[in-house]
């Protein structure tokens, strides 16, 4: 099975909710899907929705994808010459969201602007922008 992505932006933020079942070579198909949009609509912020995500990856998974998600952000500003390195809030379900959080820690440790959260609110509030279906401020 195939991780599948409905992408919108608004707001700034590229919203993306993914489905599927995780492996690793979907799962970095399916990022490069999601920086090619980075680049398309200029995002500073990205919110991963992948509640609806399937699998448990190992620590070698976390470790590569974590790696490979770093060197192509970093690579994407480079090409794009962004200003600023795009912020990517994952929200995820356990065991995909790892409590030990070592894919962040590795992709962060490379330079990328990354956290995983149990909720989208705690995820926007990171984000430092409202939800969309709430009011601002």
């Amino acid at each position: 099975m195939s991780i599948r992505q409905e992408m919108h932006f608004e707001s700034g933020v590229l919203k993306v909710d993914a489905s599927g079942e995780f492996s690793l070579e979907e799962a970095k198909r399916a990022f490069l899907e999601m920086l090619e949009a980075v680049a398309q609509y200029e995002a500073e912020k990205v919110l991963f929705d992948g509640r609806n995500l399937k699998g448990e990856p190992a620590s070698i998974e976390r470790f590569y994808y974590g790696y490979f998600a770093a060197t192509e952000t970093i690579n994407l500003i480079g090409i794009k010459r962004m200003r600023q390195a795009p912020q990517f809030a994952y929200v995820m379900n356990e065991p995909l969201r790892d409590p030990q959080r070592y894919g962040e820690t590795v992709a962060v440790n490379r330079g990328m602007n990354v956290k995983t959260f149990e909720t989208p609110e705690e995820a926007f509030e990171w984000l430092e922008r409202p939800p969309a279906n709430k009011p601002d401020g």
